[in-house]
């Protein structure tokens, strides 16, 4: 019981976080529902999460909390990346990394709010290739060690101009992206470093980073046909015959293209990295450029990997062009950390497939599933400084086990699920009578 009360005490702390975005009941309300996200085991809707806790009674105010309660989607973003970068700052060679990427969250009625359609490269011969659900844009912190990890703090939901429900504006993924680094770089101690696929290495995203007030760092990586150029050369002073006519130059002398970084005329340079789970050993080119895509006044590095254990070469790029070779390496295939996120957000938390139907509801679904996974690495971080780094041991099957996972984070709060289930039917019994006293 002791266990379960620092446990509850601890988890309650980060839920007060949010408590200024909220009415006192709809506080409890947020608290029961992201807490329910991580003890309930089956499809994490809300009938399932409240059958499950034994809050049949309260039904009908969850599902109108859900659906009219008054409360700020936004503000509830910015106490949770607020919370984590006080908590857990991730801190990598001065910057705080954040991964961003897209997911898609099945949904197949055409009835359910925001749906759009997309092609499924799956390889169940028995699903169609047409598939419907919802596309999220989603950012999270990216915690340094060993290995990585990946905090979720924000989505935005994109949809399709073709399919955008009435009365909604239309924003690009990329747009989306930017609002989202824009609104943690704002927030944070550190300046912040996209780190994010090829897929967003495009200059709606890439050139309104760098001209942000704190620029906006990146890493990415860009086509192997990639445009890069020299800087331009400074302008003579005086003495020099005027010309006529034209326009001045933007870029300098053209540059070979990431795949025929042979003729760069750079040395090679080997080092040491964590990468995809273990120390290799890597070889790389490094050039000091410019790349179309950034613009011609925004200095950039661009990097050719061959890493121990891959047949292909890597191409990156940056406008920290103060990481070196191995940071660079290292932080990028962080990366691949979102994707695990991503996979446990879906098969853990629910989110595989939305079990809501309207606009707010499908909303906050996400929020709170966000909210939840997020607070749950802020757990491990708690309990690995209150317990040591080895309070979770191997288990006897896997005695080869490294690492934390959310089912084993999951796992330490469904051992006091009773507990938790009477520490928040207090929660709500000590705002009721607060209520009748009012």
């Amino acid at each position: 019981m002791e266990d379960a009360k620092q446990l509850w005490l601890q988890w309650q702390q980060y839920l007060n976080e949010f408590a200024t975005e909220f009415t006192a009941p709809g506080w409890v309300h947020f608290a029961q529902w992201a807490t329910g996200m991580v003890l309930c085991d089956e499809q994490h809707t809300i009938t399932q999460i409240i059958t499950s806790l034994g809050f049949q009674e309260e039904w009908r105010n969850w599902e109108k909390f859900a659906e009219y309660g008054v409360w700020d989607e936004r503000g509830v973003e910015q106490c949770l990346i607020e919370l984590a970068d006080r908590e857990a700052p991730a801190r990598f060679a001065g910057y705080r990394p954040v991964a961003v990427d897209d997911t898609k969250e099945l949904r197949w009625s055409l009835d359910v709010w925001g749906v759009c359609t997309f092609k499924h490269a799956g390889r169940n011969a028995n699903r169609p290739k047409l598939v419907r659900g919802h596309n999220w844009v989603v950012a999270g912190d990216l915690s340094p060690g060993a290995p990585w990890l990946y905090r979720p703090l924000t989505g935005r939901l994109y949809i399709r101009a073709a399919q955008l429900p009435p009365n909604e504006v239309f924003h690009t993924k990329l747009e989306q992206a930017v609002e989202m680094l824009g609104q943690m770089n704002a927030g944070s101690a550190a300046p912040v470093l996209g780190v994010f696929d090829g897929g967003f290495a495009r200059q709606n995203l890439v050139r309104p980073c760098s001209q942000c007030p704190r620029p906006i760092r990146i890493l990415t990586r860009p086509r192997s046909d990639a445009r890069l150029y020299a800087a331009l050369p400074p302008k003579a002073q005086g003495g020099g015959k005027k010309k006529r006519g034209g326009r001045p130059r933007k870029w300098g002398k053209r540059l070979p293209a990431p795949k025929k970084h042979g003729r760069w005329g750079v040395a090679w340079e080997e080092g040491w990295a964590y990468i995809y789970g273990k120390r290799r050993k890597f070889r790389c080119q490094r050039l000091e450029c410019r790349w179309s895509v950034a613009g011609p006044d925004v200095p950039v590095v661009a990097f050719v990997f061959q890493v121990e254990g891959y047949k292909k070469d890597w191409y990156l790029v940056t406008t920290a062009v103060e990481l070196s070779s191995a940071q660079a390496v290292e932080a990028y295939a962080a990366r691949f950390r979102q994707e695990d996120g991503i996979r446990d957000q879906k098969q853990r938390l629910g989110m595989e497939e939305v079990r809501a139907w309207t606009k707010k509801p499908v909303l906050r679904t996400f929020l709170v599933q966000t909210v939840a996974m997020c607070l749950l690495r802020l757990m491990q971080s708690w309990l690995e400084r209150q317990r040591g780094p080895d309070w979770n041991p191997a288990p006897p099957w896997n005695p080869h086990k490294r690492y934390v996972s959310i089912l084993d984070l999951r796992r330490l709060f469904w051992a006091h699920r009773e507990e938790f289930s009477q520490f928040m039917q207090s929660l709500g019994e000590v705002e009721k009578t607060r209520r009748r006293a009012a």
